[in-house]
């Protein structure tokens, strides 16, 4: 069987992609100001999922709670209320969208449609597996730049099943990414890859690996001629395994020949539990924050706590913090008002905290906020899991073209699609495309 020519060219890129030292980006590195300087920085991308969608009860005269997700109701300027004042310090980054979402998960059972969220994917639909999520085609694109294409995590790890899933990212169809969850680990993947091995112990381990690909590439050209059309439907989606594991060792023995960057662990607690969900999630938001700082990858995304975290420690996070009854699965249906602010409050404190470290790193004649879109969101509104007008955050890219400051509603004849603002996305990451799922074109109300 011959290789297509877009496999090809891929390697290729993978053998002749452009040197990137694993190291902080330095101001002293800066030559130039304005739109030149801005294309020097790596342009970064993360996508952050809540769970059980958030508190936004209606009001009289289409008020806005003050305890509600939304800061306001309506399109306008934002003034941060009560749940999104830990936002104070990054208000000035930060938009809200009212009225997005995927039409393929309107379909879905009220726990399935966040397995779309980062995917648009018809699954109630045309499409019968989940397709490619956005981080993902552009790591394809751009993710040879770094040491890794790109960073999952999700608090739950690992990659549930349909209709449950545990992690935001898919490289194709039906093909999920396991979700890294242990904070030792992911540090452990991230800076101290080669673990006790020498780099040369290294090389020599992923020389035998190529071989034995070689040599399964060569059986599989020889068997494939003599196979039926299932059979053969069957050994191409093994050879796409095979072409995946390919590329890894062609990385990594690429990688090897550039230094590991030295990370600073103070204040760093890689032994969080559970059992002290604050200092969890920071430190899961940490790993995010220094895998950008280094550029050790540039695409991200973070499963803060699936549909179906029932019955397990991450459901019981509100238990653990201020000794709610219920799991947070239970605030979700009930809603209570006091509960309900002080989940939502806690949410804003954690995200708000990985903004603000980007923020306050600077970059250039700005910060890593400006160089970084951060989507933040659910695939549920207010209530018992509805499966539309999704509730959308995003900050930081302003380097990148993205505007802030406002609340832009698209409910009722105002109506876009989410994957609009997807296409708006890759195109400020150097990932262009023209379409994603079922976009209209770009979400032009959020770009300068």
């Amino acid at each position: 069987m011959n290789m297509k020519s877009h496999h090809m060219n891929r390697r290729d890129v993978l053998r002749g992609g452009g040197i990137a030292l694993a190291l902080p980006f330095l101001n002293s590195m800066s030559w130039a100001t304005g739109a030149a300087a801005a294309k020097q920085y790596p342009k970064r991308m993360l996508i952050s999922y809540i769970a059980y969608g958030v508190y936004d009860p209606n009001m009289p005269d289409g008020k806005s709670h003050e305890w509600s997700w939304y800061p306001r109701h309506d399109s306008g300027p934002i003034t941060l209320n009560k749940a999104s004042a830990p936002f104070e310090d990054v208000k000035g980054s930060l938009t809200y969208l009212r009225g997005l979402d995927h039409a393929g998960g309107y379909r879905l059972g009220g726990h399935s449609s966040g397995d779309v969220f980062s995917t648009g994917a018809d699954l109630a639909g045309l499409e019968k597996t989940n397709n490619i999520s956005i981080d993902q085609l552009a790591a394809k694109l751009n993710g040879h730049h770094t040491r890794y294409a790109s960073l999952v995590l999700g608090s739950e790890g690992g990659t549930g099943s349909y209709g449950m899933s545990k992690t935001l990212s898919h490289s194709g169809p039906g093909q999920p990414i396991p979700a890294l969850e242990k904070p030792q680990e992911i540090f452990n993947r991230l800076f101290r890859p080669y673990a006790n091995l020498s780099v040369e112990d290294v090389r020599a381990r992923l020389k035998r690996e190529a071989s034995v690909l070689d040599i399964m590439m060569e059986n599989y050209k020889t068997l494939h001629g003599k196979l039926g059309v299932e059979d053969r439907q069957k050994m191409d989606e093994y050879l796409e395994s095979v072409r995946a594991i390919e590329q890894r060792v062609e990385r990594t023995s690429k990688w090897t020949h550039e230094e590991l960057p030295k990370i600073d662990t103070k204040g760093l607690n890689l032994e969080a539990s559970y059992h002290q969900p604050t200092e969890y999630i920071r430190c899961m938001y940490d790993l995010i924050y220094l895998a950008f700082q280094t550029d050790s990858t540039r695409f991200a995304t973070f499963l803060t706590e699936s549909e179906h975290s029932v019955g397990n420690l991450v459901g019981n996070f509100a238990n653990v913090l201020f000794n709610y009854s219920g799991g947070t699965h239970d605030i979700a249906h009930k809603r209570p008002e006091a509960a309900s602010g002080q989940w939502e409050k806690w949410r804003a404190e954690q995200h708000a905290y990985f903004l603000k470290r980007l923020k306050d790193t600077p970059e250039g004649d700005g910060n890593m906020l400006d160089n970084t879109v951060v989507l933040w969101g659910s695939a549920h509104p207010h209530g018992s899991h509805g499966t539309k007008d999704y509730p959308i955050q995003i900050a930081g890219g302003k380097r990148l073209g993205f505007k802030h400051g406002h609340l832009h509603n698209f409910e009722g004849d105002r109506k876009k699609p989410l994957s609009n603002l997807f296409v708006s996305m890759l195109n400020a990451v150097d990932a262009p495309v023209e379409k994603f799922a079922d976009s209209t074109g770009e979400l032009t109300e959020i770009l300068a």
